[in-house]
């Protein structure tokens, strides 16, 4: 089913609608007001809606009055809508959710199996933990597997982001750090972080000086707060001011973090 098919017949309807409900003392600023668009975009559409018959001109006080054709354009379009919604729905009730993850072993179709997260990846098992779910297809150990009926909670602890300031280039970039004083650093965390991220050519100079392989340079404060929601740790290169873009994303992810800067 196509519903409003042609540009703009979503808006003229709406409009048709709050006519059709505010008579006889509605004000174009009302119905740019109720459907969140600008007057001019309601003037242009009502002068439309008036050279197609739906709408007329009213004389005193009543601004705008909905013709009898404009009455059953309304009760059409209305139809298709609730036609429309009620196939939505009955689509939305047949539907199965499926979720990807690994098998931790060869697991059958309609398998019951058990859900863990380990560093940032789902696995399906027999091992018993607070989640579980329903095997879709076959599956080989190792392979990606189709679940359905999820059920219970999968345990993850967030993780943390350690970020390291770096000098930007104006004050002298990687070659006023101390290597010694940044390995230091990372010997901290070595055991503890899972992931590491770069941003900004100062950090990829730093991190090549470090035979560091960064696992992602670009969108690093999306990655690193999708990194920590899977309960990884992380640790970033930043310069400068780019610090604070990462702590305000975090912030606002609600990400612990901690900031260790080379120059102080």
């Amino acid at each position: 089913m196509k519903v409003f098919k042609k540009k703009g017949e979503l808006t003229k309807f709406q409009i048709l609608a709050e006519i059709a409900k505010g008579q006889p003392h509605l004000r174009q600023k009302d119905i740019a007001d109720q459907l969140g668009i600008t007057v001019q975009a309601v003037s242009e559409n009502l002068k439309s809606l008036v050279d197609e018959g739906w709408v007329e001109t009213g004389s005193g006080q009543a601004r705008y009055k909905i013709t009898k054709r404009g009455i059953e354009k309304v009760k059409t379009g209305a139809n298709d809508l609730r036609k429309y919604a009620d196939q939505v729905i009955d689509t939305m009730n047949t539907y199965k959710s499926v979720w990807p993850a690994i098998a931790r072993e060869n697991l059958k179709e309609g398998e019951a199996v058990w859900l863990k997260m380990d560093e940032g990846t789902l696995y399906a098992g027999k091992e018993k933990t607070s989640a579980h779910a329903e095997v879709l297809h076959d599956a080989k150990k190792g392979e990606d597997v189709a679940l359905v009926s999820l059920g219970g909670t999968i345990e993850l602890e967030p993780g943390f982001v350690v970020i390291i300031k770096l000098p930007t280039i104006n004050q002298g970039g990687s070659r006023v750090c101390d290597l010694e004083n940044v390995q230091e650093i990372l010997a901290k965390y070595e055991n503890r972080i899972q992931r590491v991220g770069i941003m900004g050519t100062v950090s990829r100079s730093m991190a090549d000086k470090l035979e560091i392989k960064p696992d992602f340079e670009f969108a690093t404060p999306q990655a690193a707060i999708a990194a920590a929601n899977r309960g990884l740790n992380v640790l970033i290169f930043a310069v400068g001011k780019m610090t604070r873009t990462l702590t305000n994303r975090m912030d606002a992810e609600g990400i612990n973090y901690i900031i260790e800067d080379v120059l102080t």
